[in-house]
């Protein structure tokens, strides 16, 4: 399965297994292949599809999933389309399907080095914020996820869920789900995280993981907002942590949510991984 969610679409939080997995119950995914592709569904009463990962012609599968929802009387629905796929689609069927990008859903990708070290104008705040921080507490410290500490970190993001919202919030609460699979199975899924303590308390982590050779995932980022600094501190350490070696660092995308959105550009993003819905107008 990993090798073909990584062929040819290696920048994109879709084709992570990492983030399939994590998110599988909340989007009902199911996964399946047919010959050289990797065919991702969600919601099988609704469907639609992460467009196919792998090797061969695109129209063998893309006809074989018309098949599939036309026989239940259902829609063909891509909704996860790199730009390099939607040229391809359009290639084989060409006025076929309805194309729309779709923002919320743009992965934000940043230059690894700029995330260590802060710097340029366009990040001076970033550095104020660190600045601050460092004034305003002299016990800090940061260190790696590990079997031992992982409880403690656990604990303070369900501290965070809760006083966020989470119970009220549909988004909150389905992102909650998907984090708390990534502590259940953090070791087995190879991932890697770091923690900020203040006094002793954690009151900040990061995880993620290697996207690709030149890229790396963070996968989930959650710090206390009323210590000043705090996911601005979490943020550096991670990446003076673990992006050496690295070229880019995915953040994923904003999910469509105006302050998450302003976070994310605020840190000036190298680029962002566009990615489009396509719908099918009639019969293939």
């Amino acid at each position: 399965m990993v090798p073909l969610l990584k062929n040819a679409h290696r920048g994109a939080l879709e084709y992570n297994f990492t983030s399939n997995f994590i998110w599988r119950e909340v989007y009902k995914l199911k996964a399946a292949r047919f010959e050289d592709r990797l065919v991702m569904m969600s919601n099988e009463e609704n469907p639609s599809f992460i467009f196919p990962s792998g090797h061969g012609p695109v129209e063998p599968v893309v006809r074989a999933l018309y098949d599939y929802v036309s026989q239940r009387g259902q829609k063909l629905v891509f909704n996860t389309l790199l730009n390099e796929d939607r040229d391809k689609l359009l290639a084989a069927f060409p006025g076929k399907f309805q194309i729309a990008p779709d923002r919320n859903v743009f992965d934000y990708v940043y230059d690894a080095k700029r995330l260590m070290t802060l710097s340029g104008r366009k990040l001076a705040s970033k550095r104020n914020h660190i600045n601050r921080f460092l004034m305003e507490n002299s016990d800090w410290s940061y260190e790696p996820i590990t079997r031992d500490n992982i409880g403690e970190v656990h604990k303070m993001s369900l501290e965070w869920c809760l006083m966020a919202g989470c119970r009220d919030d549909e988004g909150l609460f389905n992102e909650s789900c998907a984090v708390e699979q990534a502590f259940k199975h953090f070791f087995s899924l190879g991932l890697t995280g770091g923690l900020l303590r203040l006094n002793g308390r954690v009151i900040a982590y990061a995880m993620g993981e290697e996207l690709n050779d030149s890229t790396y995932i963070v996968h989930v980022e959650k710090a206390f907002h009323e210590i000043n600094g705090s996911y601005q501190m979490i943020n550096q350490q991670f990446a003076m942590a673990n992006f050496e070696g690295y070229q880019y660092v995915n953040r994923e995308d904003d999910a469509g949510d105006a302050g998450l959105r302003r976070a994310k550009l605020s840190y000036d993003p190298a680029l962002l991984v566009e990615k489009s819905t396509a719908t099918l107008l009639g019969a293939l």
